[in-house]
């Protein structure tokens, strides 16, 4: 396989804010820039500032970002137009305006990582799995990572989310950030077009977002007639029915079944004890399955 860098194109700005876009997904605002450290870091310090000057579903894009972190501060850099680098301002509330309960937010990413299979299906022609609880794979290799943050809490107001998201379209094996890892073009994908990639999921997202408010935050309410957002992310959860290694704060480490998801989106892992612990942070790492001695008297976890 070639490995030399195919350079991506510029985003199509025009295509961006093109009103017929902006008006169906329900984006108030959509700003793209050149070069920055971080789109989550940017919008959490605008946020702040000036709050008013971003509503729910403002959208910053970047075609290059220089200083991108993950989860537990993990850091990596791509080559400039080789990725969709967005974050988005998400103020949720139902169709009476009401806030939504806080406890729901942890579904946010999980959300964000729907919409981005559903993109990469439909849009790209490749299939995609989430891993508990914030990645993106295709065929067993992470394409894309989310992470979600919470703003600072203004005048007593429920604070903003900042959701940010980064996609691997045009890297190259040697480009990669680990082994591990893969892009949209690596995959054979039908389009590497970065706007019609980033437009895709965007409007997936909203879709699923807006579902997701207006029924008060709750993940077992069918969304648009269809199965609640709770069994559409556990049916493509490729962490469920496997045995994994949660690394907890502290040193703290379990490994178990990951056997189901809470209400709030926390995975839920038996011990071997059949103990069943919640895990609400941390990294999960997968593992081959156990299986008990024969001799033990005791089945396997599943």
């Amino acid at each position: 396989m070639d490995d030399t860098h195919v350079p991506g194109t510029p985003l199509n700005r025009v295509d961006l804010a093109d009103q017929r876009f902006l008006s169906a997904t329900g984006i108030s605002r959509i700003d793209v820039v050149d070069s920055t450290g971080s789109t989550n870091a940017d919008l959490l310090r605008a946020v702040t500032v000036d709050p008013s000057a971003w509503p729910d579903l403002s959208v910053l894009t970047a075609e290059y970002q220089t200083a991108a972190r993950g989860r537990l501060d993990r850091r990596w850099e791509a080559p400039p137009l080789s990725s969709v680098s967005v974050s988005v301002v998400l103020r949720p509330v139902n169709a009476e305006g009401r806030p939504l309960p806080t406890q729901s937010y942890s579904w946010l990413s999980l959300i964000a990582a729907l919409a981005l299979r559903e993109t990469l299906l439909d849009t790209a022609g490749i299939p995609a799995e989430l891993k508990w609880p914030n990645d993106v794979l295709v065929r067993g290799r992470k394409i894309a990572g989310i992470l979600a943050q919470l703003g600072p809490m203004a005048d007593g107001k429920v604070p903003a989310v900042v959701l940010g998201t980064g996609l691997n379209v045009t890297l190259r094996e040697r480009e990669l950030p680990v082994p591990t890892a893969t892009s949209v073009a690596l995959e054979g994908a039908r389009t590497t077009d970065r706007t019609v990639l980033l437009k895709s999921y965007l409007t997936h997202f909203a879709t699923l977002y807006r579902s997701f408010c207006n029924a008060d935050g709750d993940p077992t309410a069918g969304m648009a007639g269809g199965p609640s957002l709770h069994k559409r992310i556990e049916a493509v959860m490729v962490t469920l029915g496997k045995q994994v290694r949660a690394q907890l704060p502290g040193d703290h480490e379990i490994i178990g079944h990951a056997s189901r998801l809470d209400d709030y989106g926390s995975l839920l892992v038996v011990d071997r004890d059949g103990r069943e612990h919640v895990v609400t942070a941390g990294d999960v790492v997968h593992l081959r399955p156990w299986t008990a001695p024969e001799d033990s008297g005791q089945g396997g976890y599943a």
